[in-house]
């Protein structure tokens, strides 16, 4: 049996708005990631799109696209609305750029069955405690220094920025979707646990210039193998069963020099014995 528990919290700061948002319950869970650098009404975007998901999962870009082209206009013509009351600098601004977020999904299709889509830099995982093998929707870890996929409210999606995949876990295993820089904090304390496997997908950020070459360059210096991979991964599931304990240790990486500051989303599918 699967336990099934999501969380999302925002930067520390006072008055910021989280434009993250999380699902999970039984057979889904899904990250979405407003981008709040560019367009407008981010976190009501990323909602959106996850509160919409299908019960069943995409398998190719033509069904996501027919999906987002069912979906969009209501939630443009409300947000329309809403520009319109706040005035003609927010509507110029949805009607130039729109809302933009990303999408990491996976649904449960059988027992032993998850079949996922990202479009993006969330992130869906799968971990096998018996194995300590991570499987992952991603690329590789120098890519979170490219500038995202994002589902626009107003625009088509892009077919090079579609994955799909499946996932056949075990009943010693998590699958679990995350945000962009606790995706690259989960990626790269995993490439550090591979040693030389890896080594080649470490170096290429920690020799270069990304804002993510220090985080690399941190981590680095600290104790790595399997073992210390899978306890913090279990440290971190416990930690998202509760919003402070989460925002606490959120706090922690980042003062470590170990984690990106940003909004944070954990969505978790773990085996009861694990």
């Amino acid at each position: 049996m699967m336990n099934i528990y999501a969380t999302t919290i925002s930067k520390r700061e006072d008055r910021t708005t989280n434009e993250d948002a999380v699902r999970a319950e039984k057979g889904l869970i899904a990250v979405s990631d407003g981008a709040g650098g560019g367009g407008i009404f981010a976190d009501k975007w990323s909602k959106y799109l996850l509160e919409n998901l299908p019960k069943t999962p995409f398998s190719k870009y033509e069904q996501t696209d027919s999906w987002l082209d069912k979906i969009w206009e209501p939630y443009y013509d409300t947000q329309e609305a809403e520009a319109k009351r706040l005035g003609s600098m927010v509507l110029n601004k949805l009607y130039d750029e729109g809302s933009f977020a990303t999408l990491a999904a996976a649904w449960q299709t059988q027992k032993n069955l998850w079949r996922w889509a990202a479009y993006g830099d969330s992130v869906v995982f799968h971990y096998q405690y018996d194995t300590h093998k991570l499987e992952h929707s991603f690329t590789r870890l120098a890519d979170f220094a490219q500038p995202p996929y994002l589902v626009s409210c107003k625009d088509p999606m892009k077919k090079e920025g579609f994955r799909a995949g499946a996932f056949r876990p075990t009943r010693h295993s998590a699958i679990f979707a995350a945000s962009d820089a606790l995706s690259h904090y989960i990626l790269m304390m995993y490439c550090l646990s591979c040693g030389e496997e890896r080594q080649e997908e470490i170096d290429a950020v920690a020799q270069g210039h990304s804002r993510n070459a220090q985080l690399v360059r941190n981590a680095a210096c600290l104790a790595w193998d399997a073992e210390i991979f899978q306890q913090r991964l279990h440290k971190l599931f416990d930690a998202a069963r509760n919003e402070r304990t989460f925002a606490d240790m959120m706090t922690q990486l980042e003062r470590d020099g170990l984690l990106g500051h940003d909004d944070y989303s954990l969505a978790v599918a773990i085996e009861e014995n694990c």
